[in-house]
């Protein structure tokens, strides 16, 4: 998939009739979409996926109806199966070219940190894809090296093992080796190293090591504190010649075969990538002069997502493609290597955020709107009413282009001047209501006057986002998107139908939890970064869907049980090449009985200690024995019932 050009002006649609192709240059779908994502004619956002070079593009609401009909609602989590599939391919393939055309002798193997999203039908897709071009895993713990050990589907895929590491997690990686599967210990920290000797000795199996370096490269971007000296991992260079004489005394500097370097995560700017990959290569070389054969560099993940669609080196942006940022790494290499005549190694990456983000979508419902539109008022106050209120009227009937900066600042003193009166006792509840109503008034008329201007004073620049809407959404931030929440991630959010519409309210978004962090006010647009987000009128009693995308990385497992919301219904969807899909995999969200479970509640025995409440309900006359058996078993059904709002 060739992703569309990204430097297109935005339209201006003042004077315009609304089509779809305006809704997908006000949210950016083809600028963050990468291609796989766009605007259908009749409004409804579509799924790209090529077959042969011939595109395939399916409706996400045509989805969501299929998840309606088999019993999955909202909120829900969607996995495009082909975007997954795709994303292997497209890295495994832009690397050979890069490989290709630079003349390296050596290959590409990419390895897959199971960190970055662990489900099991997220793993299981990597490993069944990606054994054609032999994708391995990284596994930082002793249970994902559990889960890539039963995994991984080819012999020839490498298993990268990152972390600190006691006895028992090296002698699982040994029993790998000894059954032809390449799994290198990265060393961490040097109290690693008599472990691992230990061990191999005493199973008689040669290890596979590596050895993370620091590196004092410091790259742009939210995680630039991993990198730099002062990164909490890898070696120092000190530290790093104590490793080699340690494995020289033990007799087994031949088992040291990769370096390994972490040069950040989410990495905006390509010069990072090239500055990191050349000072790598200089610690590579310097460890085959010192006698250890190595054949291996792992450069960790950094690989971007370019969540804005911006090309910039901003934190959420990246400013290089897929194909440059292969290019680079295989070009530093041959420069630094070439010269010293020192053979090319195995490249490997652990680029997870760009293998799974694109595949992944939440999608919810708005459930209802809380917004400042001012009710109809008199056109006169009543007579005997504060001369405050009156004055705020009078302000109301003279407000033009000409002196709305006047009675803008008029009508903020009198409506502050009214609170004191109410909170005084001098003016009453019904009359701060009517003052607060004329203000509103006030202000909307003033919001609408400001496109018009030629400049706009900056204390009234924000006004149309005090003034926006909070929709509300049948969702939990803390457990789908803990990443906004946790270090202001931005992900592309905006409509999945109804595109054909202009969407004429400004808005921010709320979760369903009782947390005041539980909204969001931050938005990217093709224009920047925003406060509000531009929504269709809600209508009650109509379904208004949005979706939340790249959320494919670290979000699921990050996420937690704030309010005992948990886990959303899950989907992973393939597409055919007739444009039909198929519901591969189905997984019901946390039921209440579910999440009450993990915060060590029985729920049979909240059945029995509720029906012990019920009954003495009876024995106390407030209720019926045919009341306590339909309230028990309301309780009963609750108990098993999903986490987020139902529609009944």
């Amino acid at each position: 998939m060739t992703p569309p050009p990204t430097d297109y002006p935005l339209q201006d649609t003042a004077s315009q009739d609304w089509d779809s192709s305006l809704s997908a240059q006000l949210y950016g779908i083809n600028a963050w979409g990468a291609g796989y994502f766009g605007v259908s004619g009749d409004g409804q956002v579509q799924v790209n996926v090529e077959f042969d070079g011939k595109p395939v593009k399916v409706s996400i609401m045509d989805i969501v109806s299929g998840m309606h009909e088999r019993g999955l609602h909202m909120p829900a989590i969607l996995r495009i199966r082909n975007l997954l599939d795709h994303r292997v391919e497209v890295l495994n393939q832009s690397f050979a070219r890069a490989i290709a055309d630079g003349g390296y002798k050596n290959c590409y193997r990419g390895v897959y940190p199971i960190k970055v999203n662990q489900q099991c039908h997220v793993v299981e897709e990597i490993a069944d894809y990606g054994r054609r071009f032999n994708h391995g895993f990284e596994a930082g713990s002793k249970a994902e090296l559990i889960i890539a050990m039963s995994q991984l589907r080819d012999s020839d895929g490498l298993i990268i093992c990152n972390g600190y590491k006691d006895a028992e997690f090296i002698e699982l990686g040994l029993y790998a080796v000894q059954m032809g599967i390449p799994c290198f210990f990265v060393v961490e920290s040097l109290s690693e190293l008599p472990i691992i000797v230990e061990r191999s000795k005493a199973l008689g199996i040669e290890p596979l090591i590596g050895v993370r370096i620091k590196t004092t490269v410091a790259v742009d971007g939210y995680w630039s504190q991993d990198s730099g000296d002062r990164s909490i991992f890898g070696l120092s260079t000190a530290a790093l010649m104590r490793l080699v004489d340690g494995l020289r005394d033990a007799g087994m500097l031949h088992c040291l075969r990769l370096l390994h370097c972490h040069l950040g995560s989410q990495i905006p700017n390509i010069r990072n990538v090239r500055s990191g990959v050349l000072e790598a290569c200089r610690f590579y070389a310097g460890l085959v002069q010192e006698g250890a054969p190595m054949g291996h560099i792992d450069l960790g993940g950094g690989l971007a997502v370019d969540y804005e669609g911006a090309r910039t080196n901003s934190t959420h942006s990246m400013n290089y493609r897929l194909d440059e940022y292969c290019a680079n790494i295989v070009e530093s290499i041959c420069e630094t290597l070439d010269p010293l005549d020192i053979g090319h190694p195995v490249i490997i990456s652990e680029s997870g955020r760009a293998t799974v983000a694109y595949s992944s979508m939440l999608l919810f419902n708005i459930l209802n709107v809380s917004n400042t539109q001012p009710t109809s008022a008199e056109e006169e106050p009543p007579e005997d009413c504060v001369e405050t209120l009156k004055n705020l009227y009078d302000i109301q009937a003279r407000l033009s282009t000409e002196n709305f900066q006047e009675c803008y600042n008029d009508a903020l003193f009198y409506r502050d001047e009214l609170r004191e009166l109410f909170h005084h006792g001098t003016a009453s509840l019904r009359e701060r209501a009517m003052a607060e109503n004329v203000f509103l008034q006030v202000v909307h008329r003033i919001a609408a006057m400001l496109p018009q201007l030629k400049r706009v004073p900056p204390e009234l620049q924000d006004l149309q986002e005090q003034l926006s809407d909070i929709y509300y959404g049948n969702f939990s931030l803390f457990q789908s998107l803990p990443d906004i929440w946790a270090i202001d991630q931005l992900f592309p959010i905006m409509p999945i139908h109804r595109l054909d519409e202009k969407p004429e309210r400004s808005a921010i978004l709320a979760d369903l939890t009782c947390d005041c962090d539980g909204k969001i006010d931050r938005f990217s647009t093709p224009e920047g970064e925003r406060n509000v987000l531009p929504l269709h009128k809600f209508t009650p009693g109509q379904e208004y869907y949005l979706g939340v995308f790249l959320v494919g990385a670290y979000q699921e497992t990050l996420g937690d049980l704030h309010n005992l919301f948990g886990d959303t219904n899950v989907v992973n969807v393939s597409v055919n090449p007739d444009g039909s899909f198929e519901f591969a995999r189905e997984f019901q969200g946390d039921s209440i009985a579910d999440v009450l479970s993990y915060v060590e509640y029985e729920p049979k025995q909240l059945q029995e200690n509720f029906r012990l409440v019920a009954e003495k309900a009876v024995r106390d006359g407030k209720i019926s024995v045919a009341q306590r058996s339909q309230i028990v078993q309301a309780f009963r059904e609750s108990l098993h019932g999903y986490t987020y709002f139902e529609n009944h």
